[in-house]
């Protein structure tokens, strides 16, 4: 019979009844060091008490009153994330993919409100993923995720990631925009160039495009900065954000220019449980954290020596590790094996990580890990990595 909970995972055995820090507890009585945080969601690791305090005092006063009234914390959440970012104007939802389905229809409806409606097809990128909605699904545009669910969403285009030429050839009077990770996550670490993000900004604003930046994944202080676009120094019309953003409670957000915030007007987009005063009161407690002085700069010392140590073990363990890619703490590891068979190795030595595409390990810990986590989890690695030379070595014999 079919399990009450549907089974669209196919989930690790293993069940946490705490958690502190980068460290989780299991069940039944393991201790794992926690690599993996949720897929570069619990930012600020678990059990953290200033996250921990702010939802406990929001919950026992309001969790929900609609967004028929004024929620004091999505505006002062607003307020700090437009003051810390490119946008003018935030609006709250509840997940990555609702942010990214928001994301395009604001850029659709800025296009049709400023004269051009004929303007609604995205161009995307090929190795992208941008939620599980329909729409995004179409986004995205990897055949085995759109596998049973029907005819693809209309209106998006896709070309190769870091070729220019492709791009403009793929412009037509029905685009309306551009959507992109700065660094795609689930295809496996894979990074724009800094010139592309460029030249793309420079294409939108030569043929009149909005250019949308998903941080869904990349944002929130994972790559070392608040948002990974800057590095790059470009700046978007309008951007995605979820995950990181409320520590392992659900937010998401699209931040946005004016140009297109001003077009979403009162009816024309909406959320039940969206910014919802809970919700913003975990993502006040985050940002408090994450714009406190020097904790990115922590961040950024962080990935430093764990990129030294991760380089390390590629070096020595060349028949399980090719490369390591990626930026600040979301770090790829491509694998000679089966990847699924290294993350295994991993959890036998209570250390989670999680997997990414082209045969990818992926590592995205908290952006709280202290350097013992960072050596501790290095160790942990060498031990995967030992045992997976082991069983190469005994089955070539």
């Amino acid at each position: 019979m079919i399990p009450a909970l549907m089974p669209t995972y196919n989930r690790a055995d293993l069940a946490f009844e705490r958690g502190e820090g980068a460290w989780l507890y299991a069940t039944d009585g393991r201790r794992f060091l926690d690599f993996a945080a949720g897929i570069a969601t619990c930012s600020l690791g678990h059990a953290n008490p200033h996250l921990v305090a702010a939802i406990t005092e929001q919950a026992a006063q309001v969790m929900h009153v609609s967004n028929l009234f004024r929620v004091p914390q999505a505006e002062r959440l607003a307020e700090r994330l437009v003051a810390n970012s490119f946008a003018d104007s935030v609006f709250f939802c509840n997940s990555g993919a609702e942010a990214n389905e928001g994301m395009v229809k604001a850029i659709r409806r800025a296009q049709a409100k400023s004269g051009h409606p004929e303007r609604t097809r995205i161009l995307c990128f090929d190795g992208a993923f941008h939620g599980r909605t329909l729409g995004m699904l179409s986004a995205t545009g990897n055949p085995t995720y759109l596998d049973g669910f029907g005819e693809r969403a209309p209106g998006f285009d896709h070309v190769p990631l870091n070729n220019m030429n492709a791009v403009r050839d793929a412009i037509t009077p029905e685009t309306a925009g551009i959507m992109l990770e700065p660094i795609q996550g689930e295809s496996g670490i894979r990074a724009a160039d800094r010139r592309f993000l460029a030249e793309l900004r420079a294409a939108c604003d030569e043929f009149g495009l909005f250019l949308g930046f998903d941080e869904v994944q990349t944002g929130m202080g994972r790559t070392g900065r608040l948002f990974a676009h800057e590095w790059a120094g470009v700046t978007p019309d309008v951007m995605s954000s979820a995950k990181g953003l409320g520590g392992g409670f659900p937010i998401g957000a699209i931040l946005a220019t004016e140009e297109v915030a001003r077009h979403l007007v009162a009816g024309s987009h909406g959320t039940t449980f969206g910014g919802n005063p809970l919700a913003c009161a975990a993502g006040n407690a985050v940002l408090d954290v994450l714009l406190a002085p020097g904790f990115l700069d922590q961040v950024n010392d962080r990935a430093a020596l764990l990129g030294r140590l991760l380089d390390d073990v590629v070096r020595d363990f060349p028949e399980v590790f090719s490369e390591r890619r990626g930026m600040g703490l979301l770090i790829g590891l491509r694998c000679v094996p089966k990847v699924g068979d290294v993350q295994a190795a991993a959890r036998d030595a209570d250390l989670l990580v999680v997997t990414a595409g082209d045969n990818v390990l992926r590592l995205t810990p908290p952006l709280v890990i202290t350097e013992t986590d960072c050596e501790e989890a290095a160790a942990r690695l060498r031990q995967a990595a030992a045992a997976i030379r082991s069983t190469v070595l005994e089955a070539a014999q």
